[in-house]
């Protein structure tokens, strides 16, 4: 077992990744609580997955900002090198020939600091999850 030094939380995996303290109500007290370097390109997603989903919720789950519409819908999330965005693992397959050049796994892609972020394809990945209802079940 591991213990976060910051907030004492056990986790099985040594430098396991989770939020520390309590967990935040919004998205606007998510995206604030991270690093300020990281919170325009957050604010981007947000901004853009709000654009293609305006009927969608915002809400919190699982420490991430999530759309919500009857079901998850998809989710996002700060790391220390990547923004996390978590459409489910039948998104990752539908758009796996334009994820190439980006780490995934079976639900999740992760987006590096270092490069553009892909605007217009998370606006095509939100709607194909809203439209198909195959999101992330979280």
């Amino acid at each position: 077992m591991w213990q976060c030094p910051k907030c004492g939380r056990e986790f099985k995996n040594r430098n396991q990744d989770h939020f520390c303290g309590e967990p935040p109500k919004t998205i606007d007290a998510y995206i604030a609580a991270q690093p300020e370097s990281v919170q325009p390109l957050l604010n981007q997603v947000r901004n853009t997955i709000r654009a293609a989903l305006p009927d969608a919720q915002e809400r919190i789950s699982w420490s991430m900002p999530t759309y919500w519409s009857k079901h998850n819908i998809i989710h996002f999330a700060a790391f220390k090198k990547h923004i996390g965005l978590y459409p489910g693992e039948k998104a990752i397959e539908n758009f796996e020939n334009r994820l190439t050049e980006y780490k995934r796994s079976k639900g999740a892609v992760q987006l590096p600091y270092d490069k553009p972020l892909p605007l217009s394809l998370i606006t095509e990945i939100a709607k194909w999850c809203y439209e198909t209802a195959n999101c992330q079940r979280l």
